[in-house]
């Protein structure tokens, strides 16, 4: 079954060709880059989908009325202070400038079936000085509004990917709807993890992990209202969950997915422009960047140190997966974190091309190549998520809640 999205935060249109090759449809979007005046991702966006529907202003200046009912809200949001303050008049209100609230108003108001949201996988632990704050304050938004939670961290070279990519993927069913009634039924149960839960459909796990299904209580649960949880929550979440009713369900979880694809296969194979080999006297440099360190420094104000770092492999590894793709990929100019590589036709070094960093993330080769600097390309795809574990979720979606009785067989014991 289709369902009517909108995305947010929607850069050069990931979630969308994800979710519309799973047969879901965009009725609405919007995406706007802060402290620039050209708006490449937007421009991007409209390139291949559009104008009708799509907005390209600040998500803040967008009345939530104005956003069209649907049945599916989605997005990649940024990681930040997610703290909550409490207004004269009793409210709650949230940091300023802080995106989650714009989702959080939106949902309030517009009560869509479902959410799909990714985000850093840091997001579970921070800040540093309270573990699990931010990640309590959104769960406790969730649960105020009407919604039942699992997440899962997901790394796409364990289910097939080209890239180690680690992202947390967070689905919200609101409490009335088939999912939302499903996991308050099995998400109490061990085994909802690792078998029947939303995650699991089409990212599994390890068998060994799995369990006869038995009530356990929940790891701990939400405070009293999202104040509470932003002044006092303290948690270690895992790499899967859920939230039901107010009480948090988690476990640390193995991947049982499909072999990686590695770097070679994503490499143009019949060689690129002189442009993107590292020049021979840049080699030095590219090497001492990569390179293993252990050096006495001293700071301006005449602090003395040591400074350490392990080395990145130089060049990078064609036989396993990308590294994650970063927004300062590209160029020849050396950088500790970009990819390079021993191109496959001449042997020389060179960096990556903006059409391998798109095959990496699953996008059709030249979907930046839309008039865009060359920088802003690898920009967009390292702010990007990988294209196909979101059809797999949308997948998901399409299918509905499952029969549980025609999963009971694949329930194993621990």
């Amino acid at each position: 079954m289709g369902l009517d999205v909108v995305e947010l935060f929607a850069g050069v249109g990931g979630f969308r060709l994800g979710l519309e090759a799973a047969g879901h449809e965009v009725i609405w979007s919007n995406q706007w880059e802060p402290s620039i005046q050209a708006q490449h991702a937007s421009n991007c966006y409209t390139e291949h989908f559009g104008e009708e529907n799509h907005t390209n202003i600040d998500i803040n200046e967008i009345d939530e009325t104005e956003v069209p009912d649907h049945d599916l809200l989605c997005g990649g949001f940024p990681c930040q202070d997610y703290s909550v303050a409490q207004s004269g008049a009793e409210g709650i209100e949230g940091e300023k400038g802080a995106l989650w609230w714009e989702i959080e108003r939106i949902t309030r108001e517009k009560q869509p079936q479902y959410l799909l949201l990714e985000n850093v996988n840091r997001l579970l632990k921070s800040p540093t000085e309270q573990r699990g704050r931010d990640f309590g304050v959104l769960l406790h938004c969730l649960h105020d509004i009407g919604y039942n939670v699992e997440w899962r961290v997901i790394n796409a070279a364990d289910y097939g990917g080209a890239t180690k990519r680690r992202r947390v993927f967070i689905f919200a069913a609101r409490r009335d709807t088939d999912w939302g009634t499903y996991l308050d039924t099995e998400g109490p149960q061990p085994y909802y993890f690792t078998k029947k839960g939303f995650f699991p459909r089409e990212f599994p796990v390890d068998d060994a992990q799995t369990q006869f299904p038995v009530e356990r209580p929940p790891d701990t649960e939400l405070l009293d209202n999202p104040k509470a949880t932003s002044d006092e929550f303290e948690f270690e979440f895992e790499k899967a969950g859920a939230m039901i009713d107010g009480g948090i369900w988690t476990r640390d979880i193995t991947p049982d997915g499909e072999d990686p694809t590695p770097l070679r296969e994503k490499l143009i194979q019949d060689g690129v422009p002189e442009e993107y080999h590292v020049p021979d006297d840049e080699l030095e440099r590219w090497e001492y960047v990569k390179g293993a360190k252990k050096e006495d420094r001293v700071t301006d104000d005449g602090y003395e140190y040591t400074f350490s770092e392990g080395a990145i492999p130089f060049p990078d590894n064609l036989d396993t997966p990308a590294r994650t793709i970063l927004t300062s990929e590209g160029g020849t100019t050396a950088g500790r974190e970009k990819h390079v590589v021993e191109d496959p036709a001449t042997g020389d070094i060179r960096v990556l091309t903006p059409e391998e960093v798109e095959r990496i993330m699953e996008f059709p080769e030249g979907w930046t190549d839309t008039g865009m600097p060359e920088t802003w390309r690898y920009t967009c795809m390292g702010n990007a998520l990988v294209v196909g574990l979101v059809e797999r979720m949308g997948e998901t979606l399409a299918d509905g809640v499952l029969d549980e009785d025609a999963d009971t067989d694949a329930v194993g014991v621990a």
